[in-house]
């Protein structure tokens, strides 16, 4: 998306002078807020295609600012954060955070974030039947799915799976949130259904499933169709 409108919310200097640099750097326009107050309203006022967030800000966490966001704003929420324990991740992600940076980080791995949700939300709104990614393609209007043209059988679980996972693709999807989605809520925790069924994907979609490219694990968070 050339030229994208991204919304920075982060209080610290140091790192507000970093990321206008790479941002304003590589062709994107942005637009800054120091406080929670001022990132939803500029939200609300400017409608951005994506919106960097840091979790530690003075007046509200960010995870209330992830909260209040997805009542209205279809934005790609990237959070910028220190925080590293797990459950503050799954937190920002369930909450409805498309991913999740943890600070220190390179300009390279942003920017290639970045990429990622504008793809996913431009691929969202052209509201696309084909997907594809490395060699698999999958038909969404007739639930087809081919790996260099040879179609594989999936079972309805794996497939529903696999849509969970392309409907949020480049995005990481926690283990709650796919579970809720494939199984039910009242299988939230019941992650070895997701381990063994992710596993049986892998093992008819990738080339070496030792390896994933593409059905990729984020440890103790969930999992990630990778886009590129």
């Amino acid at each position: 998306m050339e030229n994208g409108l991204i919304l920075l919310v982060e209080d610290e200097a140091q790192m507000l002078r970093f990321l206008r640099i790479t941002i304003k750097g590589h062709g994107y326009r942005l637009i800054e807020a120091e406080t929670a107050k001022d990132g939803l309203m500029q939200a609300a006022m400017r409608n951005p295609d994506a919106i960097l967030l840091d979790l530690g800000l003075p007046d509200m966490d960010g995870i209330e600012v992830i909260k209040q966001l997805r009542g209205w704003s279809d934005a790609s929420v990237i959070v910028i954060s220190a925080r590293e324990q797990e459950e503050d991740k799954i937190k920002a992600l369930d909450m409805g955070a498309d991913d999740y940076l943890t600070k220190p980080f390179s300009a390279g791995e942003l920017l290639a974030r970045i990429r990622v949700a504008f793809r996913h939300k431009a691929t969202a709104a052209q509201g696309q039947h084909i997907f594809t990614v490395y060699d698999m393609k999958v038909d969404l209007s007739t639930r087809q799915v081919y790996i260099k043209d040879e179609e594989i059988h999936l079972t309805p679980i794996e497939y529903n799976l696999l849509t969970v996972l392309i409907k949020n693709a480049g995005k990481v999807v926690t283990h709650s949130h796919l579970l809720k989605e494939v199984w039910g809520v009242n299988y939230a925790n019941q992650t070895q259904y997701l381990r063994v069924y992710m596993a049986q994907l892998r093992r008819k979609l990738e080339s070496n499933p030792a390896r994933p490219k593409f059905l990729v694990n984020e440890p103790a968070i969930g999992y990630r169709l990778k886009l590129t």
